[in-house]
């Protein structure tokens, strides 16, 4: 097939969608309803019924979402806030824009989220606490006061362990779930799969236009089952106001407009459907490249995940050779993420070094994101298979 493969097509579902959406804007003209109102609470009650949560709130973007979650949940200036380097820095940009300082923690060898092992063992490094027993950094001799797990490319972390292991040690979870709209966990401890979203103390959505449930500009949501946490979330993302000029703290603006919210209510009916597409994509995938064991690691999918496919993320030590040939033969690619955090140079002042986080820094050289979207044709995906394995016997030659 001669046509390009896109990495990611945005356009066939607003085309599909086009009507519906227009009658959003519409309605927005003829009610004069731009920010908050029934669109926004409508979207929050039907978000949270999808993630099994009681109470979402929708703001600004995924980095308000996570920001605002961090300070309701109670960090504080001063604080730690573990997490990993394999995400998007928008997760360390709000644990430092609260005034926390992050801390990381190496990934799972199989999932590239964090490692339950990892954490365990850096926290019992930790031989002092606090007043209220929680542990002080031995890198940094800040208390460490919450834990932020990433759902990365669509699959949850282990989440059991993290929630044990922050009881033992008396930490917040805040789930980063940007990436992971409907992704499933199979907890043992309560012997019931959870949605993403539904396990920490709360959790942050971002519905940025290429995630699996988007917005048309940038928009997020913060869910939790701590109805105090929410009401706090709903006056930190509007200038701190409990009602209308009274002002309990200092806030910002990070509301969510009623068009974003009317646009995500109508693409939340077909959310359950493109996943599932989403999945038969990655299935396709992993029976097109059987013949590739040798040569590149598909995406580990353990007994205890029921992933959505936000991304779909190979492994190859011939990483940058194959993504070049892969351009040339029509097939876009994209690299999430190709520096680790801990090596960016907005966290320099940290002090890491090479080899401190040794399956972050080798995954980092190593991941591919293939073409993946909700219309992906089974065509499209054999093509982009038949390059992969000509790709890899000429690296291989």
């Amino acid at each position: 097939m001669n046509e390009k493969i896109p990495f990611l097509d945005l356009v066939t579902p607003h085309s599909e969608l086009k009507e519906e959406l227009v009658s959003v804007f519409r309605r927005a003209l003829d009610t004069a309803e731009f920010i908050g109102g029934s669109s926004v609470e409508n979207l929050e009650r039907e978000f949270a019924d999808f993630c099994d949560v009681r109470y979402c709130v929708g703001v600004g973007s995924g980095t308000d979402a996570l920001r605002f979650a961090l300070l309701a949940a109670g960090v504080q200036v001063g604080d730690s806030v573990i997490t990993v380097p394999n995400t998007f820095i928008a997760t360390t940009e709000a644990i430092s824009q609260v005034g926390a300082m992050p801390e990381f923690v190496d990934i799972d060898e199989q999932t590239y989220n964090m490692a339950p092992t990892k954490l365990r063992e850096y926290l019992e490094q930790c031989e002092t606490f606090s007043p209220n027993g929680r542990p002080i950094s031995r890198r940094t001799g800040r208390p460490i006061t919450t834990i932020v797990p990433v759902h990365l490319y669509g699959q949850t972390a282990e989440m059991d362990p993290i929630l044990e292991i922050a009881e033992t040690h008396k930490l917040i979870v805040v789930e980063d779930a940007c990436q992971a709209h409907g992704a499933e966990y199979f907890s043992e401890r309560e012997r019931r799969w959870m949605k993403a979203g539904s396990m920490g103390k709360a959790s942050a959505f971002s519905f940025y236009p290429g995630k699996n449930l988007g917005a048309c500009g940038e928009a997020g949501a913060v869910t939790t089952n701590d109805e105090a946490l929410a009401l706090k979330i709903k006056m930190l993302r509007d200038h701190g106001q409990a009602t209308k000029y009274h002002h309990c703290m200092e806030g910002y603006n990070g509301r969510l407009d009623a068009i974003q919210a009317g646009i995500l209510r109508t693409k939340l009916k077909y959310l359950a459907d493109w996943n599932e597409n989403r999945c038969d994509a990655a299935e396709r995938y992993r029976e097109l490249f059987i013949s590739l064991s040798d040569t590149i690691i598909v995406p580990h999918e353990p007994p205890w995940a029921h992933p959505v496919y936000h991304l779909y993320v190979v492994c190859s030590k011939n990483r940058d050779q194959l993504r070049k040939q892969l351009a040339e033969a029509g097939v876009e690619t994209g690299i999430h993420y190709p520096i680790p955090l801990h090596f960016q140079d907005a966290y320099r002042h940290l002090g890491y070094q090479c080899g401190d986080l040794p399956v972050s820094e080798r995954v980092a050289a190593e991941v591919l994101s293939l073409p993946m979207f909700p219309h992906l044709k089974a065509e499209q995906q054999r093509h982009v298979a038949s390059q992969l394995i000509k790709s890899c016997s000429l690296v291989m030659a």
